[in-house]
């Protein structure tokens, strides 16, 4: 019988030294790692046997990191850290809209990076408080199989996309400030410009809302933050 890991890494990073480095202390820390060392051998390794976690360097020959990001999106909620020598508002926004789940800038520590896994990994394994089925109009979403569904259409939602709007459908109506909602949707531990979670809850929108620039289920409130209607036909 194989003993028990962590979880399966795949770390797409094209420095050997780097790759080497974050390999060795995943690996200390109980982990089976893989390592690709372009776009084009991460997704082809990411459809062979898919991950649990992928650690994604933004720049990667071949296949660049943002696109091989939107690429494994296309196609999975796995969680996935973005690992740049990139470290502007900006740089990290673009990591954020394409559907990345947390940023790390180099340098590094490895053991931070480790930690920062686990917490990921954590988040995404963790059961949710209580199974109903929560349901707004035509809107549904299953905390306990973690599917949201429009229309009876899976919603191809990142983690942090799914654990915002379930927060949200949790208290309809109840309006959020920006920083509540990081610490109930995404722990007190997240670190987070006030600005990710309107890219959140922007990314949120364009794959809920019939037009995200008036949207029925995620309302503004105006120098609050947001709320979730919970009579999206009715206002």
């Amino acid at each position: 019988m194989a003993p028990m890991t962590e979880g399966r890494i795949l770390v797409v990073e094209d420095d050997p030294k780097t790759a080497e480095t974050l390999r060795r202390y995943l690996e200390h820390g109980g982990f089976v790692v893989e390592v690709a060392f372009n776009g084009t051998q991460a997704l082809d390794d990411f459809d062979r046997e898919p991950p649990d976690l992928v650690v994604l360097d933004l720049m990667l020959p071949r296949v660049n990191g943002l696109e091989v990001l939107g690429r494994i999106r296309a196609r999975s909620r796995v969680p996935i850290i973005m690992l740049t020598a990139r470290t502007t508002e900006e740089d990290r926004l673009r990591g954020l809209e394409g559907g990345a789940d947390d940023y790390v800038a180099k340098p590094f520590s490895p053991r931070e990076l480790v930690a920062r896994v686990r917490v990921v990994l954590r988040r995404v394994r963790e059961a949710p408080v209580g199974d109903a089925t929560l349901r707004a109009g035509d809107l549904e979403l299953d905390p306990a199989a973690r599917v949201a569904r429009r229309a009876g259409r899976a919603l191809a939602l990142t983690n942090k996309e799914f654990r915002l709007l379930e927060t949200l459908m949790r208290a309809p109506d109840h309006a959020f400030s920006r920083a509540a909602l990081v610490e109930a949707a995404f722990g007190g531990e997240y670190e987070s410009l006030e600005r990710t979670v309107d890219v959140h809850v922007m990314n949120l929108r364009r794959k809920i809302e019939d037009d995200p620039a008036a949207p029925r289920f995620v309302r503004t409130v105006f120098g609050v933050g947001y709320r979730f209607a919970s009579r999206p036909d009715e206002e």
